[in-house]
């Protein structure tokens, strides 16, 4: 079964890059977030395309904003939107949804961004993490919990640290949540797999971030024992990153017990042309 997670950054805008992606890598289970579409917009725009490609689909959309979404062809059974006893910032955002396919409790998510260090946005990212962690806990045994987590999970995933001092995504207390989370029994398939290699997932539209392979890794998928002993390859597309009008992520594609293409990993193409970011500080676009 090949599963991925892709933010879309607005299925829109992406549906013709989408599509093409679903035809050429054939998988199984789709999760998607920033689809910036209510629930009906999103069927009237892809229900036919994917219900030809065999993918039934659980939404949770609000118009414009974040929006996240299950695509699956091996079954989508218990949808659930949204996390227990999460916050909202003020009113519950869509940012969470989550259902069994092929045997596997799988969620689709889109963390929050958190904004800065010293907002209130920050504090509902830590909240909100929270809550997951309990729904997570909860069960069931297999488990894949994936998505935009908008924390890079060590300084390895960012192209250089100096450069995000005092932003959101890499301080004590997001890496702490994150950690706390996958202590109920989750673990990160992508970087198990690949402990010493230079793995990036999103890279700013601006400043020829994608081009220098400045990036961060902040898409994640986190498996549960039972599904990360299944797993025969782990990786970044980054050729879904390249061409024209696409996302600033690329996919993440985990293959569980057969690898198609291979053990291909971790970054497929890898960058021509990467710069060094721990010579020199780069600043990042936002900081200039």
């Amino acid at each position: 079964m090949r599963v991925a997670t892709w933010n879309v950054n607005s299925v829109k805008q992406r549906m013709p890059r989408l599509l093409e992606w679903l035809d050429e890598r054939q998988p199984d289970v789709v999760c998607l977030q920033e689809t910036k579409l209510a629930d009906d917009a999103f069927r009237s725009l892809l229900d036919a395309e994917l219900t030809d490609r065999g993918y039934e689909t659980a939404l949770y959309g609000e118009v414009q904003w974040n929006g996240v979404a299950l695509l699956s062809k091996v079954g989508l059974e218990d949808v659930v939107t949204g996390i227990a006893g999460a916050p909202g910032f003020p009113n519950p955002e869509a940012r969470a949804v989550a259902a069994t396919c092929g045997g596997i409790r799988i969620h689709s998510l889109y963390v929050p961004n958190g904004r800065t260090p010293d907002s209130d946005h920050y504090q509902y990212k830590l909240a909100w993490l929270a809550a997951l962690k309990d729904v997570v806990a909860a069960g069931p045994a297999e488990a894949i919990v994936c998505g935009d987590m908008n924390i890079a999970p060590a300084d390895a995933d960012v192209f250089d640290p100096a450069a995000y001092v005092g932003s959101t995504h890499v301080t004590v207390p997001e890496r702490q949540a994150l950690t706390d989370l996958m202590s109920t029994g989750l673990h990160d398939v992508v970087r198990d797999r690949w402990p010493n290699e230079r793995v990036f997932s999103y890279w700013d539209y601006r400043a020829g971030m994608f081009h220098q392979d400045l990036g961060m890794r902040i898409d994640l998928m986190l498996a549960s024992d039972p599904v990360a002993d299944r797993v025969k390859a782990a990786w970044v597309d980054r050729k879904a990153r390249k061409g024209t009008g696409p996302s600033d992520h690329a996919p993440v594609i985990v293959d569980l017990d057969t690898a198609p293409d291979g053990d291909i990993g971790p970054v497929v193409p890898p960058p021509s042309a990467p710069r060094g970011g721990r010579k020199r500080t780069t600043k990042l676009p936002q900081n200039r």
